[in-house]
């Protein structure tokens, strides 16, 4: 057997996994301020020493690229979600310390970074996950690919496989097999819910395996913490409120806000025009104190900040049926009892777009719910409550099962990589 990789290149975090000498798929674990976990965030940050004159560009990537940024305060170029760029034809290279830098580099870039923290060599085979549809509004599937394949040549992979990620978590799956099923799997990322459909047939030879279908949605984990930010952040700092400007009373435009989707972007706003008319705006809003709020945030640069305790709050509401946002920096004071049930208000248009994307994936396979003899759901929104209720109520909740929900897809990846023919997994 080859030696291979397994590698869940997600928008939240990355795993990868091996297989280990007892043949069990086994992920690369990493440690950072004596903490051990095995899904590595996926985030970048960019930086600039000046040594004898010289100018260096240094690059860090998962928890060590967030301690530059919060030690740097910003100062740095700091990048999230960047899978979302894969499938994008606008998005052709960002300015980076006056470099001209691609998608394929900024992914080898944090391959190479994961590589090192886990302090060992990479096989030169590879099979990847991949979302059945890519983040963004006209996504090039072929494009992503091809960013793909040249970013992890670039690392060193010769052999490269590309495997639908609920795929590879349909195969992880169907491990706990002892008949034949009709599997419909759910795979919630953070940006995007993919689904497949698949029939596995359990004989001597192992599992037989045919698609049925697939589908997917770019909805997925970051849209649910954007709606409590949206709901929450954003109204305590002046969205909703209004200005005089010509003797008339307007509405301060919601584009201020819309960067709290991606909260490294907040760093960047300070230095904008954005910033500069939030400040011309205090001086004409009819709610000031809700603006100069807004402004003390740029300036602490406590997008992070934010970030944790949007995500702490949600976690809490998928344990009970209330959650506390609280968040205190520098002035900012906001203490928010969430009710479970405000939140399912707030995410009904998410849940409506994954039903109807399950919806599509039924139709293309030619299958009623009363078909489907096991959903599993993987995938860290999985977790959420109204999210598993829109699948007990469609199949029934005998049919639910869960389990490894952060990992699943890369265990599948790497007993995917042991086949003897993975081509007939892969796309």
């Amino acid at each position: 057997m080859t030696l291979s990789i397994g590698l869940d290149f997600g928008t939240t975090n990355t795993v990868a996994t091996m297989i280990n000498a007892v043949g069990q798929a086994e992920a690369v674990h990493f440690t950072h301020n004596d903490e051990n976990f095995d899904a590595f965030r996926s985030v970048l940050a960019f930086w600039e020493s000046h040594d004898d004159d010289v100018r260096r560009t240094h690059a860090e990537a998962g928890p060590w690229a967030i301690d530059q940024f919060v030690e740097l305060a910003g100062e740095c170029r700091f990048m999230q979600s960047f899978k979302t760029f894969a499938a994008s034809p606008i998005f052709t290279d960002t300015l980076i310390y006056g470099r001209r830098v691609n998608f394929e580099d900024l992914l080898a870039t944090f391959v190479r970074r994961v590589q090192s923290h886990a302090g060992i060599a990479f096989p030169k085979r590879v099979v990847v996950g991949r979302p059945v549809k890519f983040a963004g509004g006209a996504p090039d599937e072929a494009l992503a690919r091809t960013r793909y394949e040249a970013a992890l040549r670039a690392v060193g992979f010769e052999e490269i496989h590309h495997v639908y990620e609920p795929v590879a978590a349909a195969y992880f799956f169907a491990q706990r097999l002892k008949s034949d099923a009709i599997i419909l799997v759910a795979d919630f990322g953070g940006g995007t819910s993919d689904f497949s459909v698949v029939r596995f047939a359990v004989g001597r030879a192992g599992l037989d395996y045919t698609p049925l279908a697939h589908a997917g949605v770019g909805v997925a984990g970051d849209s649910f913490d954007y709606r409590i930010i949206d709901q929450v952040v954003a109204r305590a700092f002046g969205k909703g409120s209004e200005y005089t400007s010509w003797g008339k009373v307007l509405p301060v435009p919601n584009g201020y806000f819309t960067k709290f989707s991606r909260w490294n972007e907040l760093s960047i706003m300070r230095h904008s025009r954005d910033y500069r008319d939030l400040q011309q705006l205090v001086r004409t809003s009819l709610d000031p104190e809700r603006l100069r709020a807004f402004l003390a945030f740029l300036d602490a640069d406590a997008g992070y900040a934010m970030n944790r305790a949007v995500s702490a709050a949600k976690l809490q509401l998928s344990q009970a049926e209330e959650g506390r946002l609280s968040f205190h920096v520098a002035g900012v004071d906001i203490e928010r009892t969430i009710k479970r049930v405000e939140f399912e208000k707030w995410i009904a248009p998410e849940l409506a777009e994954i039903g109807a994307c399950v919806d599509r994936a039924l139709s293309e396979a030619s299958l009623a719910e009363t078909d489907i003899d096991r959903v599993f759901l993987t995938g860290g929104s999985s977790f959420v409550p109204a999210v598993r209720a829109l699948f007990e109520t469609r199949f029934g909740a005998a049919k639910i099962e869960t389990g490894e929900q952060l990992v699943s897809i890369a265990y599948g990846l790497a007993l995917i990589a042991r086949e003897p023919d993975i081509g007939r997994w892969a796309v």
